[in-house]
């Protein structure tokens, strides 16, 4: 996105739908909580897109299958890294970024904090090499808001396994996903304002109470409720 483009400088402006992404380690609950995420903010007659990363368009799910697929060819970590970014700009041009310009909410199944988390954490790539295609891609585009929901990892690996077969993520070890979950705390401990990390590991009525407190005052920060 240059200066010039005029949905770059809508963005820039407060005028926008909100973005809000939900992220965390493996079993963490994300699905169920991000339909709750969605029946909540309908019930305010919000516009709003629920999509996901890797994917969100045809392209990027395409791409998604590749980063999944554990029968392709051994990935190497920095092919990782720019497939997923690769697949976040098809995201971000084709998606998120016509949505919130016309003043739709977004709510994304993880996004930029997931590639610092994972690739970064997990991967141990460079953390300024991210941060340069996070610069380049989505320019000053960020989360309005991000909930992380935190599992300790032989929680969450414990319910992915009864899922059935697992993707190329999932196959990783209890180091890469503590290193994962690390990364996630950490991040949110350096940025308190856009964070919010809910206990996951609670039963889905407490966690779901902790996300509509969250949602309720975001809500009325934007003047809606």
């Amino acid at each position: 996105m240059t200066e010039q483009d005029p949905i770059a400088q809508t963005l820039s402006n407060m005028d926008r739908g909100c973005f809000i992404t939900v992220e965390g380690i493996e079993g963490v609950g994300k699905t169920t909580n991000i339909e709750f995420i969605r029946q909540y903010l309908s019930g305010f007659n919000i516009p709003l897109v629920v999509t996901r990363e890797p994917g969100g368009t045809g392209i990027a799910e395409r791409i998604r299958e590749i980063l999944l697929d554990h029968d392709q060819e051994t990935l190497a970590d920095d092919t990782e890294l720019l497939l997923v970014f690769a697949a976040r700009a098809q995201h971000l041009n084709r998606l998120i970024i016509p949505a919130l310009a016309r003043k739709e909410w977004v709510v994304c199944d993880r996004f930029t904090d997931a590639t610092y988390a994972y690739q970064g954490g997990g991967r141990g790539l460079s953390v300024d090499m991210i941060s340069q295609l996070e610069n380049s891609v989505q320019g000053d585009l960020r989360p309005d808001m991000t909930f992380i929901l935190d599992v300790p990892v032989e929680l969450g690996m414990s319910r992915v396994k009864n899922r059935g077969q697992l993707d190329r993520f999932e196959q990783e070890q209890h180091d890469f996903f503590e290193r994962v979950r690390q990364t996630y705390l950490m991040r949110a401990q350096a940025s308190p304002k856009h964070y919010r990390v809910i206990d996951a590991s609670l039963s889905l009525p407490e966690v779901q109470k902790s996300l509509e407190n969250a949602l309720s005052l975001l809500l009325v920060s934007r003047g809606i409720k």
